[in-house]
């Protein structure tokens, strides 16, 4: 599920706002999640990774997206690593 339109949703344009500053907020991510969007951290998750993809989300917030990028990216070599048996921290 690209996302390849030029313009955010409000659903989407909130889950960038939420993801650049929950960390601030009282509670778990996983409850803020749950009573903010009503969706579970699951969707929470596969909605961000796919939205991150996208030039839209590029142009709204370019700090943020690079930096879940590349998050994202290290979260992947660190699992495969791990799949590999291989120490990525030496």
């Amino acid at each position: 599920m690209a996302i390849t339109t030029a313009e955010l949703s409000e659903q989407q344009a909130a889950l960038l706002e939420f993801e650049k500053q929950w960390w601030s907020l009282p509670g778990s991510k996983e409850t803020e999640i749950r009573e903010r969007f009503d969706i579970s951290p699951t969707r929470y998750y596969q909605l961000l990774n796919a939205l991150i993809d996208s030039d839209a989300a590029l142009a709204h917030d370019p700090l943020l997206v690079k930096r879940l990028r590349r998050q994202r990216v290290a979260r992947q070599k660190e699992r495969t690593a791990r799949r590999l048996g291989v120490s990525l921290h030496s």
